[in-house]
């Protein structure tokens, strides 16, 4: 792939191209390997919380919560079903126990656990990771939650490569701060 590229552009632009690849494959391995890293956190967390709260199967159940937590949102709620319907069959108190467990648990890994990894793993802050599954998955379902965090930070990282190269060409600051205290210290049009 890399021969095709070099052979069909321009030096410049093939460089660009094959550093952009790079960086996404950075992205996308990053939010994979911080997905799975978080799904095992949800999963020994439930499993300490089913042997605290003295459920049978606990280790069955926290695999199951664990294993569905790689599904964004609603994967969690997923695999609480099955698990609910064993708890019920042995103690209907444990079932309602276990599904207000899976809510507050569902609410700390969407909330801090889960931003704060994949923002770790992709660069980008736990807002930006939130905003894109929202928006990931507005647009395109399931899979859009899934793909939504390394493609923002994708098309993030692209856009201010773009951004950057334009203003060094122009001769202008690349930081933000030099564009805040800039507008500032102008005067009013008109005055």
């Amino acid at each position: 792939a890399t021969m095709i590229v070099r052979s069909a552009l321009k030096p410049s632009w093939a460089e660009w191209v094959l550093n952009e690849v790079k960086f996404a494959d950075r992205m996308f391995n990053g939010f994979f390997m911080g997905k799975l890293l978080d799904s095992a956190i949800v999963g020994v967390i439930c499993f300490v919380g089913c042997l605290l709260m003295g459920f049978k199967n606990p280790l069955l159940i926290a695999v199951i919560v664990g294993v569905t937590n790689i599904i964004p949102f609603f994967g969690p709620f997923i695999g609480s079903i099955p698990c609910a319907l064993l708890l019920l069959l042995d103690n209907p108190m444990h079932a309602l126990m276990f599904l207000i467990f899976i809510i507050i648990l569902q609410q700390l890994d969407g909330n801090v656990i889960g931003p704060k990894i994949l923002g770790d793993s992709t660069g980008i802050s736990s807002f930006w990771v939130i905003v894109s599954i929202l928006v990931g998955g507005g647009f395109f379902g399931v899979l859009g939650m899934f793909f939504g965090v390394p493609v923002f930070a994708a098309v993030r990282t692209l856009i201010k490569y773009l951004v950057d190269r334009r203003l060094a060409g122009r001769d202008m600051p690349l930081e933000a701060s030099a564009y805040v205290k800039r507008d500032l210290q102008q005067p009013p049009a008109g005055v």
